[in-house]
């Protein structure tokens, strides 16, 4: 029986991609064995976001050559859409396939053999429109899966290059998102995080609306939760915010991302908002759903951010009530509009403010779980165990640990949290108790600095 080996890098929708992958695969015989154990095949689904990202695909592919002992190498994502010519000059390297051709595969891979120059299929990206289900259903230990509902963008953000990588903005119909959430159900999946590039963009070309997928799937039974991988500020109303906090399947949870608390930079950066509109967004969060788990993507070092205008930034994540921060440093990348901006920002004065917000968002975070001290949340658990202790989430996305003996893999019970650790917090399990109350659901206030 031939083996493949995968291996991907970049976000959510990467794994969930690389996991209907792995089903083509199987369906033909191979058996999928972990990246590093020998293979036939070795797939590399890449991404481009940063230049670091670039960097660490080429490393992974020389890796693969050296481990793998002469595999068929298959590269494809974002960096192979983006650069398939800087690819296909690695040696080793057998396929390089673009966005559209992924999802067919095997009608380029003809045979296990090496071949003496890469076969490079990548179509332009402006003739992608097929989407290519997918759920990742790998890391998990049957307790979430990662199911893509959208892919593509139709933004302009001049720092970006999805677009130019994924095309533009599209969406799996409602009713294959509800036959593919029973189908996760079936296989013990308990929770399902909606991924996508631009989630909040949920069928907009098809008459619909990321509202009308969420009252869908929150009738699908046996799934006990929910949860918006990412939205962008723009997109996330009133009207969404009400149905989580009145629906008991969905996680109160937001990655919300800003990227500035400039709004010179935001500008700059072509965003669709302003610094006033994300903190009013913020806020109304705070009042309707008291306890809710608010993450916050930043870049750092964007052209022309000088001292002030990073202070700026600083000052203004300071006063939000968030729970925690993704930093990244700006990194120019090609064909973006950013690239022509004034004023480069030194790559050593952008490495030390991402170390300032770091330290910024590990107050919020531990400011966040001390306050959930003594109150009760449901906690889906995972197979993640170390020391005697069993780790899951919460609905508000806080890693809770309990003794291992006291809940099992994929339960979901409520837990009290007892004490904060470094970067999970301690709970007891408490199901069962008479006067338990759903923390999560009760409305708690959890005041963050």
């Amino acid at each position: 029986m031939p083996k493949v080996a995968f291996h991907t890098l970049g976000c959510k929708l990467n794994y969930a991609e690389t996991s209907i992958l792995g089903k083509q695969f199987a369906d033909r015989g191979f058996e999928l064995v972990d990246f590093g154990q020998q293979a036939d095949v070795c797939v590399i689904n890449t991404c481009s976001v940063t230049e670091r990202a670039n960097r660490e695909c080429r490393q992974i592919i020389r890796r693969a050559l050296r481990a793998f002992r002469q595999p068929l190498v298959v590269v494809t994502g974002c960096y192979a859409q983006l650069e398939p010519e800087h690819v296909a000059s690695i040696d080793g390297v057998d396929y390089v396939l673009g966005t559209k051709e992924k999802f067919n595969l095997f009608n380029h891979v003809d045979s296990l053999e090496k071949k003496l120059y890469p076969h490079v299929a990548v179509s332009d990206i402006h003739d992608v429109d097929n989407f290519g289900i997918g759920y990742s259903t790998e890391a998990t230990d049957r307790t979430r899966a990662f199911l893509k509902v959208q892919d593509g963008c139709d933004y302009n953000c001049s720092f970006c290059t999805i677009p130019l990588a994924r095309g533009a903005s599209r969406s799996q119909s409602i009713q294959t998102c509800v036959e593919q959430s029973r189908l996760l159900v079936e296989q013990g999946y308990k929770e399902i995080v909606l991924t996508g590039v631009n989630v909040g963009d949920y069928g907009k070309k098809a008459d619909t609306d990321l509202l009308s997928l969420l009252n869908a799937l929150v009738g699908v039974d046996g799934l006990q939760r929910i949860r918006i991988s990412s939205i962008e500020p723009n997109l996330l109303t009133d009207e969404i915010l009400d149905f989580v906090a009145g629906e008991k399947k969905m996680a109160p949870h937001f990655h919300i991302p800003l990227q500035s608390g400039s709004d010179i930079i935001l500008r700059a950066m072509r965003r669709r908002y302003t610094t006033q509109h994300y903190s009013d967004l913020i806020h109304r969060i705070r009042t309707k759903i008291p306890d809710c788990g608010i993450g916050v993507d930043v870049i750092v070092g964007f052209p022309g951010e000088s001292d002030a205008l990073f202070e700026e930034t600083h000052h203004f994540l300071a006063e939000l009530p968030v729970s925690y921060l993704h930093i990244f440093t700006y990194s120019e990348r090609p064909n973006t509009p950013a690239t022509g901006i004034a004023d480069p920002v030194e790559p050593r004065v952008r490495f030390q403010r991402n170390k300032t917000l770091r330290i910024l968002s590990q107050k919020k975070k531990d400011a966040f779980h001390q306050q959930m001290v003594g109150h009760e949340v449901p906690v889906l658990f995972e197979g993640d165990v170390a020391d005697g202790i069993r780790f899951g989430f919460s609905g508000n996305y806080v890693r809770v640990g309990v003794p291992a003996n006291n809940v099992g893999e994929n339960e979901l019970v409520m837990s009290r949290i007892v004490e904060p650790r470094n970067d999970f917090v301690l709970a007891e399990r408490t199901s069962g108790r008479s006067g338990t109350v759903d923390a999560v659901n009760a409305g708690i206030p959890l005041m963050v600095i």
